[in-house]
């Protein structure tokens, strides 16, 4: 039996009412709950549950991309049967990504189907000679419709599939319109089916909020086996690709890339990249090993401090936590000493990068120590570990990866918490000092 169900939805967060409210009681968003309708069949429970053991799991084998990067991120390329949502900010290079991946896989597999309801195919077209794409293996569909782009590709059968965007897709099942709640999760659904019984990978693209999360509430991210988000500022060439959530593989990997005439190319060493320009002999400037999955790169964290014009110090933080400065440069005040009081802090992490990890602490306290006094740090050293309230430096992960990468680099002495080289079996090279508390590292720093 189908019973139709009538409700309100918030398209914001996602709250149901079963009728209309000007203001949505959970987010407080105004005007933001929709008529949604629903058929619910009931199911009719023949399935039947089945041993752990008795399940013959096989290996799915991936496909890699052509795009060395864009494996990394996926786990060392496509399943077959996944979907892929890719997320980002308008105009940082969604579209240009999966045109290149679906060039390679058009190589390696065969027939791929490109799904745009933004786009005519002669506008695809024109990106794809700017790109130097041209395949007789990829098929360009412009439609919205869900049952029509599901018909068309039951019957070319596709090796892969891109859908861009998912948000302009529509199921004549709902009545909503096209990017509501309802739609996105019906459509999202449906297509994961697809994939999963079709064997064919499905690359979603999703449109973000102002905030820079994925538009509605996190009903894709829930659906689909692997999110992706695309992080760059339009200031900066470079783009960073980096795993929300992976099914398949590890997560908070990135893969970089940088944008081109010709396309985004990929950056095989980032830490030669983001060191390329990097100033030498001037003060507020350290160089940190930061770790993103499991690749090590060194970046430069420049810190400026001067004393305010205002009764408020200023605050301002660029690729790193604001409430992490903070809790930084109360450390600093407690436990080394230092009058931040009544100044301004900047801080910024070269190249556009977002780093999230605590190793880069220590990193940040000697930048603005050194801004402040204004004493440079050593261009041959580098730094990293986290500091606690009490001004210890704790142990980080992978200590020896990130020797190792600096070491590639150039850098001759490195400067980490007493616990980590304890432990270390190689110093590749590197001349190693450990330190145990913020004291020590800045007498280390700055003799």
């Amino acid at each position: 039996m189908t019973k139709i169900k009538t409700f309100y939805q918030c398209q914001t967060c996602g709250y149901t009412s079963p009728k209309w409210l000007g203001k949505c009681p959970d987010c407080g968003t105004w005007n933001s709950l929709v008529e949604e309708r629903k058929e619910a069949v009931r199911s009719l429970g023949k399935s039947e549950p089945i041993s752990l053991s008795s399940i013959t799991g096989e290996y799915k084998q991936r496909t890699s991309t052509g795009i060395k990067e864009l494996d990394r991120v996926l786990g060392g390329g496509v399943v077959a049967g996944s979907v892929v949502l890719v997320g980002g900010d308008p105009g940082i290079g969604k579209s240009t990504l999966l045109i290149q991946a679906v060039s390679g896989l058009s190589k390696k597999c065969g027939k791929v189907l490109y799904v745009s309801g933004e786009e005519s195919p002669e506008q695809i077209k024109l990106r794809a000679d700017r790109l130097s794409i041209n395949s007789s293996e990829i098929i360009l569909l412009s439609e919205t419709s869900l049952e029509g782009i599901v018909n068309t590709a039951s019957k070319i059968s596709p090796k892969a599939m891109v859908v861009d965007s998912i948000q302009t897709v529509y199921t004549q099942e709902l009545v909503s319109a096209p990017g509501s709640v309802g739609q996105v999760r019906d459509c999202a659904t449906k297509l994961m089916l697809f994939a999963k019984s079709s064997e064919v990978p499905v690359f979603l693209v999703g449109h973000v909020t102002k905030e820079g999360a994925i538009a509605g509430p996190r009903v894709l991210e829930h659906i689909v086996d692997t999110v992706l988000y695309f992080e760059g500022d339009r200031g900066h060439s470079y783009r960073i690709l980096r795993t929300v959530k992976n099914r398949f593989g590890s997560t908070n990997e990135i893969g970089v890339f940088e944008m081109s005439d010709s396309g985004l190319a990929e950056v095989e060493n980032p830490s030669e990249l983001f060191l390329s320009e990097r100033p030498l002999n001037v003060s507020g400037s350290t160089v940190v090993a930061s770790l993103e999955g499991t690749r090590p790169i060194m970046v430069e964290i420049q810190a400026l401090v001067s004393p305010t014009n205002f009764g408020i110090p200023r605050r301002t933080t660029i690729g790193v936590d604001f409430n992490r400065i903070n809790l930084l440069v109360a450390v600093l005040e407690k436990r080394a000493g230092f009058y931040l009081g009544g100044m301004d802090i900047f801080v910024n992490v070269v190249g556009g990068l977002r780093i999230i990890e605590p190793a880069v602490d220590l990193g940040i306290a000697t930048t603005i120590a050194s801004s402040l006094r204004e004493v440079p740090v050593d261009p041959r050293i580098f730094v990293f570990g986290e500091i606690g309230l009490s001004g210890e430096i704790r142990a980080v992960t992978q200590a020896e990866q990130r020797l190792k990468e600096a070491s590639k680099v150039g850098f001759k002495q490195a400067v980490i918490p007493l616990s980590n080289l304890e432990k270390i079996k190689n110093n590749f090279g590197l001349e190693i000092t450990g330190v145990k508390d913020i004291e020590d590292s800045l007498a280390t720093l700055f003799p």
